[in-house]
């Protein structure tokens, strides 16, 4: 019996330690973004995020262009980690934003934490 209670607190050891190691990797932060007017009010994004991807487990999975009331304007889904490639920056483009909309935010999400890091607000400048 005794046997039985030490294997289950290692189990609940090794579950605990690799819990904290997929959470080392922190937020996905946006740290950069270059906004530009298309045609018919669309917009296009280039959005620079840093996150510690860690692999298939845990990676910065997409990032999002927030208007007024955090409504989503566009999202990029991100297909794979960036293990490598630190940071990166990945475009969208044929973002709707009306006219009256003269800011917008950023931000970032990963597999574990969510929401959370770093984001940025973008002032949109009509040409």
């Amino acid at each position: 019996m005794k046997t039985i209670g030490w294997v289950c607190t290692i189990f609940s050891l090794l579950w605990m330690l690799s819990s904290t190691a997929a959470s080392l990797a922190g937020e996905a932060d946006v740290v950069g973004v270059k906004a530009s007017s298309g045609k018919n009010g669309t917009w296009s994004f280039s959005v620079t995020v840093r996150h510690d991807d860690e692999g298939w487990e845990h990676y910065a999975d997409r990032w999002e262009v927030l208007g007024p009331r955090e409504k989503v304007l566009g999202t990029r889904v991100l297909m794979h980690p960036h293990v490598g490639e630190q940071p990166f920056t990945r475009s969208l483009g044929g973002i709707e934003v009306s006219n009256d909309i003269s800011e917008v935010l950023v931000r970032a999400h990963d597999s574990i934490h969510g929401y959370g890091g770093e984001e940025m607000e973008v002032k949109l400048i009509r040409e």
